[in-house]
């Protein structure tokens, strides 16, 4: 069984290398915000195990193993968060802190059991998607919002951002996974957008469209007709 610094280790690095083409050290130790010293130390660890490719002054990559590993974390830590919305009513916004511990629990029927009550999910509450068994990810669904044209209807997907702080302003703005949106207007000089979803009409700034995936479902009616 993997230690939790192991773990968590190994969940950033494959959270790193699906942000970028290539991860440093650096880039590991600003990640977990740990000294560039411990990294390394770490770093050869992992390498030992079979988990890591690591050569000196060349960019860090997850051996196969490595980044099955880190999958599965990953897959633990969304299921949880997953459970804790669905089955006990906790916000999307307190879930993260509570999963970042149980997703070290060695406990394959436990998970298997939290997967089977939710129904095999493949999303968790904030839309990134859960790990199979095989540790295999699929690709997020959609596109940024702020890329979006005036006219377009869009369900919301997905966040780029799931931070606390964020989901408590989606949350003033009455914002949630699956709100069918409709993109009113976007202004030329600073990219802020208008949009109109259940019965509400705001104004998001480009930074907060930036966040926010979508997926494009129809194109407005015509003048004349209405869409909710």
């Amino acid at each position: 069984m993997a230690s939790p610094t192991v773990e968590n280790y190994l969940k950033a690095l494959l959270a790193l290398s699906r942000q970028r083409d290539t991860v440093s050290i650096s880039d590991l130790s600003a990640e977990l915000g740990v000294s560039k010293p411990s990294a390394n130390s770490m770093i050869k660890r992992l390498a030992e195990q079979g988990l890591l490719e690591y050569e000196r002054y060349r960019p860090l990559r997850l051996t196969e193993e490595g980044r099955k590993q880190a999958a599965l974390v990953v897959r633990k830590h969304r299921l949880t968060e997953m459970y804790l919305v669905e089955k006990m009513g906790f916000g999307w916004e307190e879930v993260h802190p509570i999963a970042e511990q149980i997703e070290h629990i060695d406990s394959p029927a436990l998970f298997e059991r939290m997967d089977q009550l939710l129904g095999s999910p493949d999303f968790d509450p904030h839309g990134s998607p859960i790990p199979d068994r095989q540790g295999n990810i699929s690709a997020r669904i959609g596109q940024r919002l702020s890329g979006c044209e005036p006219g377009d209807v869009v369900i919301l997907t997905g966040l780029e951002n799931s931070s606390p702080d964020f989901l408590r302003y989606l949350n003033e703005k009455g914002l949630r996974l699956d709100a069918v949106i409709k993109v009113a207007a976007r202004e030329s000089y600073d990219g802020s957008m208008r949009i109109i979803y259940g019965g509400r009409e705001e104004t998001l700034p480009k930074g907060t469209a930036d966040q926010l995936l979508v997926a494009t479902q129809l194109r407005a009616p015509a003048s004349g007709t209405s869409t909710r």
